[in-house]
């Protein structure tokens, strides 16, 4: 019987964990603007999911006598300036930034921690070294990062990713940094080099599992950045070659017959929109309860 309640109370057991578990997610729940947010990300998941069974057209099929047509029963949200139904097109490129925008997200953060943690835990000349290579980087625009790497290895979609992963990877390297500077202060990472603990282990057992609130938050708005930055780069014209459905560059497309049919300018940006202000939503609203119930 001693045994059994131990195993439950034990914070490293399954059950543990299962337990700790239900408890974050309860407490997102009891946020209404994350869960507004979530639904709206909910949303789109789904559009992405079940896209070939929505959208109503082939995304790249052109109708020669219904360019920049409005909406109608055949087509819903109307045509851009090649006869493509927009709906088709919408839907589909739902699937494009809801896979490049995590993905890129989920490698600068791999990046960003994997240098957060040599620069904090190591410190000394490996510190001094990163930090200024990663200010460095920082100094320079955003957008003018994006355009001299794309300019530099062409547009695609690995591109994209590799853009994104190299102008967010700094951010996070720095948030771990700061975590894992505080983190090393606590007595468990003395306990863990007293016991002679190779430093690889101490920094991904022992520190990054206790950064992973704020590291989670941060990623969450950083995906709300990224799907801003596929839209930017499609709208330049350097996002996904056409003619694949891409928000950013449907907006481009469009804003030459923005007098003549707005519309076309309209859907693709409410779908940007809504879906990183969702994305932040979210994120505070994660960053609000967790932060409250420490």
């Amino acid at each position: 019987m001693a045994n059994l309640v131990l195993t439950l109370d034990d914070p490293e057991s399954d059950v543990g964990r299962g337990r700790r578990f239900l408890t974050e997610v309860s407490v997102v729940l009891r946020s209404r603007v994350a869960l507004i947010g979530l639904a709206v990300i909910a949303f789109w998941v789904l559009v992405a999911i079940f896209a070939p069974l929505i959208a109503p057209h082939d995304p790249l099929a052109q109708d020669a006598s219904a360019m920049n047509q409005g909406p109608s029963a055949l087509y819903p949200l109307g045509t851009d300036h090649l006869g493509r139904d927009v709906l088709s097109r919408l839907v589909h490129g739902s699937r494009t930034i809801l896979v490049l925008a995590p993905l890129a997200v989920l490698c600068s953060v791999a990046l960003g921690t994997i240098l957060g943690l040599s620069a904090g835990y190591l410190g000394g000349l490996m510190d001094e070294v990163v930090m200024r290579v990663l200010d460095a980087i920082m100094a320079f625009p955003t957008i003018l990062l994006y355009l001299i790497i794309i300019s530099a290895i062409g547009p695609s979609a690995v591109n994209v990713v590799i853009a994104i992963t190299f102008v967010g990877a700094p951010g996070a390297a720095r948030l771990v940094r700061s975590l894992t500077l505080d983190i090393c202060t606590r007595e468990y990472i003395h306990a863990a080099e007293t016991r002679g603990e190779h430093p690889l282990y101490i920094m991904f057992v022992e520190i990054l599992p206790n950064a992973r609130g704020p590291l989670i938050v941060d990623s969450m708005l950083q995906v709300g950045y990224a799907v801003f930055a596929i839209g930017t780069l499609g709208f330049l014209g350097l996002g996904l070659p056409p003619p694949n459905p891409d928000w950013g560059r449907m907006i481009s497309e469009a804003r030459s017959f923005i007098w003549t049919y707005p519309l076309g300018m309209l859907w693709p940006a409410v779908a940007i929109s809504s879906l990183v202000v969702a994305l932040n939503l979210f994120a505070d609203g994660l960053r609000e309860e967790t932060t409250r119930y420490q």
